[in-house]
């Protein structure tokens, strides 16, 4: 469709303007240790975003690695077949979501190891009370009590390895402009990378929220860094290795090649 393109093309030109994966992960690691001033001076005011209740973190942020995988799963299909359709070369570029979700499910689960090994039970949020019937965090909180221990920020985490895995598999996009897709092909590729830029932007939004209403500054930063760490090691560093997944293919254009 005429009108998906036109967008698709509007969303390559505002990236490349913003250098976005150059700024995305300076974005994160800023915003973690501003908004974190900003809560502990109290400067930003209470809103519906200032509830885990809220619609966005219940629906999306709580699963926001289901969100991913769902949509980032057939764009990675769709684009690298439209360079190769050699099923090695797609099977080994499918791998970076294994990849991806080991380091997902390594972290969080390291962070839910932290938190149990670091805390205690109390009978109420003042931490005044500590009940030590309950030595676990599972234990604790099916018993009504509140589990105190220090809780790495999970969203921070997750929101940033996302929006980072979203940005780099999504980059082939300005080449793919040109490449001979059939209507069909170039029009489900166009949706979803709209909805991809859709669903990071709803990431740096709650990031933002989770910045400013949620955990303490260390809690946040290093959950930052992690998703940080998780996003450097892979496609700064073991993906340029002949022995990985391998980055994202990019065509050269003519002026490219050219100066090449």
């Amino acid at each position: 469709m005429a009108a998906v393109d036109v967008i698709v093309d509007g969303l390559v030109s505002l990236r490349r303007r913003l250098a976005l994966r150059q700024n995305l992960p300076w974005f994160f690691l800023v915003f973690s240790v501003v908004g974190s001033v900003l809560k502990d001076l109290d400067l930003v005011p209470q809103s519906y975003f200032s509830s885990s209740k809220n619609v966005l973190n219940v629906y999306f942020v709580k699963v926001s690695w289901g969100w991913t995988l769902l949509l980032l799963t057939p764009f990675i299909l769709l684009s690298n077949s439209s360079f190769s359709r050699n099923v090695s070369f797609l099977a080994c570029r499918s791998l970076s979501l294994a990849v991806a979700t080991a380091v997902w499910y390594v972290c969080t689960e390291t962070f839910f190891y932290i938190e149990d090994v670091t805390g205690a039970c109390y009978e109420s949020s003042s931490l005044l009370l500590t009940n030590l019937d309950f030595p676990s965090k599972q234990a604790c909180r099916r018993a009504g009590l509140h589990w105190s221990g220090y809780d790495v920020s999970g969203h921070s985490f997750i929101l940033t390895y996302s929006a980072l895995l979203i940005a780099e598999e999504t980059s082939p996009m300005a080449s793919l402009r040109t490449a001979a897709l059939s209507p069909l092909s170039r029009t489900s590729l166009g949706l979803l990378y709209v909805a991809l830029n859709l669903i990071t932007l709803l990431w740096l939004w709650m990031f933002l929220c989770t910045s400013v209403y949620f955990h303490d500054l260390s809690h946040k930063l290093l959950g930052t860094l992690c998703g940080l760490l998780g996003w450097y090691l892979t496609y700064r560093f073991w993906y340029l290795k002949p022995l990985s997944p391998g980055l994202p293919p990019q065509r050269q254009t003519k002026e490219q090649k050219q100066l090449a």
